[in-house]
């Protein structure tokens, strides 16, 4: 398994980040004031993942048993626009797959299995192109710090086209850099831009002028 060559700075400005996938699944609100604003803070939780990130983040490769691991890989996609880093890349018996390190507990949550298989879309590309022959990963794996435990993300085509699907939409939101219309939800407290979206104070706003537009 080798790395391919990395994107000139003018090609990534056409280029979808896969973190911004995650973030737009959460809430399009947020990868708005992160991708289009640049307007990022952190709190307890993204301090508690970049510190659960801090091992898997160091560059590198690793081989132990049967197992190759490359850590902190640059991945990028021609054919899809879309470019990033994944936490870690194993190759096993010949399977080569991405695995996502995140510091929540196992569980089913859309926005991550969207970013590994953006991961895994980039990580067939190079693979075709280095093996002459059509590759798909058929699963991927997130990685739970808070129970230590791994979980399978079967890569299925319908996860496929809803990825497809998210990278459109977050490629329009670049585009366009109009504010999306996104309502209050509790997972709004928890946000680290909470203080600069104020989602309630905006809801509230919206519901006491709702003839007025945002500008």
């Amino acid at each position: 398994m080798q790395e391919h060559s990395t994107l000139t700075m003018a090609e990534t400005e056409d280029y979808v980040f896969i973190s911004a996938l995650n973030q737009y699944s959460y809430c399009p609100l947020r990868c708005y004031w992160m991708f289009v604003e640049h307007e990022y803070r952190d709190n307890e939780h993204t301090i508690e993942g970049t510190l659960g990130h801090s091992r898997v983040h160091t560059e590198g490769q690793t081989s132990r048993s049967e197992v190759f691991q490359l850590r902190s890989a640059y991945l990028y996609s021609k054919r899809y626009g879309i470019c990033g880093k994944a936490d870690l890349i194993e190759e096993r018996d010949g399977a080569v797959y991405p695995v996502e390190y995140k510091k929540g507990r196992l569980g089913t949550w859309t926005n991550d299995a969207l970013q590994l298989c953006a991961q895994a879309l980039c990580l067939e590309e190079v693979l075709t192109q280095a093996r002459g022959t059509p590759m798909e990963i058929p699963q991927g794996y997130i990685y739970y710090a808070s129970t230590g435990r791994r979980k399978a993300v079967p890569l299925t085509p319908a996860l496929r086209a809803q990825t497809l699907e998210t990278i459109a939409a977050v490629r329009e939101l670049l585009r366009t850099g109009q504010r999306p219309q996104v309502g209050y939800a509790p997972r709004c407290k928890g946000c680290s831009v909470h203080d600069i979206c104020l989602p309630r104070e905006t809801a509230l706003l919206q519901r006491h002028n709702p003839g007025e537009e945002e500008t």
